[in-house]
């Protein structure tokens, strides 16, 4: 790993993390502060006025009355897919392609670290603060449920949930890094690295929106995201888990070869 790079990496983009963990702690301490097992009316009330089809997109139908059911409805179905995939979209272009697209690799070229060094460098950064920024989310959501709702959490389903998360966002950001890597053209590597994502984004809602639609999330990552799967204790954690490590470092993997290998326009 270079060290100076990683350093400068991190100044570079430690302000998007900060906004995008702010904005999710926030969202999750509203929503954590919405729940009241024993008074749901109003909260069903204001859903009514809202479209069932978007509702039902967004992941929100599930009215449940156990706290980490609540959150896995309401927090884990759209706010902690959003948030991150944004974070993943930015930064994945910023590690490698605007360094190519604006010259400034060749600089980096131009030190005695080898290629292999300087792109597993920022790769180490993007997994690294991934980590950092969903760890913060996690041990601060659950200081906040046990201290307004104590003994309400399910605290292993909660941690099931945001592990899923976690490597959700992980495979993800490979998707990213990997298109980073593989293009020159800043717009080529946003067109592809945030296209993907977002594809499986929309998929993801409509797959969510009704039954008959449930077919289309066969084709969105999103649908290995499944609070309430994770939560039913059967084997759906462990073959999601497994298929997201597969994408992360095949997509991680792929990146890194093929900017080992190609030729640079510089």
């Amino acid at each position: 790993m270079n060290g100076t790079l990683f350093k400068a990496t991190l100044k570079a983009n430690w302000v998007i993390a900060l906004i995008i963990f702010l904005v999710m702690l926030m969202y999750l301490s509203v929503i954590i502060s919405m729940f009241d097992p024993e008074s749901m009316e109003g909260l069903i009330a204001m859903m009514e006025t809202m479209p069932r089809e978007l509702i039902s997109a967004m992941g929100m139908d599930d009215l449940s009355t156990e706290l980490t059911a609540f959150l896995g409805s309401y927090y884990y179905g759209f706010i902690a897919i959003m948030f991150p995939m944004i974070y993943c979209i930015i930064v994945g272009n910023r590690l490698v392609a605007r360094h190519v697209d604006s010259g400034s690799m060749a600089y980096l070229l131009s030190t005695p670290h080898t290629r292999v060094t300087i792109i597993s460098t920022q790769a180490l950064y993007f997994l690294i603060s991934i980590t950092v920024l969903m760890a913060l989310v996690t041990l601060l959501g659950l200081t906040f449920a046990q201290a307004l709702f104590p003994g309400e959490l399910n605290v292993s389903g909660f941690l099931q949930i945001n592990l899923i998360t976690l490597l959700t966002t992980y495979a993800v950001s490979g998707i990213c890094f990997f298109f980073s890597c593989l293009f020159d053209d800043t717009k080529y590597s946003l067109a592809f690295g945030a296209g993907v994502p977002i594809a499986f984004f929309i998929l993801n809602m409509l797959a969510n929106v009704s039954e008959q639609y449930a077919w289309i999330g066969n084709f969105s990552l999103y649908t290995l995201l499944d609070p309430g799967r994770i939560l039913s204790g059967d084997s759906f954690m462990v073959v999601a888990a497994a298929i997201l490590i597969a994408v992360s470092l095949a997509t991680y993997i792929g990146g890194i070869t093929i900017f080992n290998r190609r030729s640079l326009a510089l």
